[in-house]
């Protein structure tokens, strides 16, 4: 009898967490799909960034090319950078 309970009680406990790991994996399903959606939403932003053809000096080029590298970041990376913190700076 006292074997039977512990199987019951067992079982029981089986069950309890089949429906804790389905409950998480539910929840990860669902954060799985909002990351989709953000990534989905980025990448249309990406392709909304406008192109502009830039004339550098050298020396400047060189400059912002060492700086980038600093930052690890690739010198059109730098260049977006500078040009997003300038706007910021100047709606303060």
């Amino acid at each position: 009898m006292k074997e039977e309970q512990k199987k019951i009680q067992s079982l029981d406990e089986l069950e309890i967490r089949e429906k804790e790991l389905l409950e998480r994996l539910e929840r990860l399903n669902a954060m799985e799909e909002e990351i989709r959606k953000k990534e989905k939403s980025l990448k249309e932003t990406e392709k909304a960034k406008k192109q502009i053809l830039l004339r550098l000096s050298p020396t400047l080029w060189d400059e912002i090319a060492q700086w980038a590298a600093e930052d690890f970041r690739s010198i059109n990376g730098q260049i977006e950078y500078l040009l997003s913190a300038s706007v910021r700076q100047r709606k303060k």
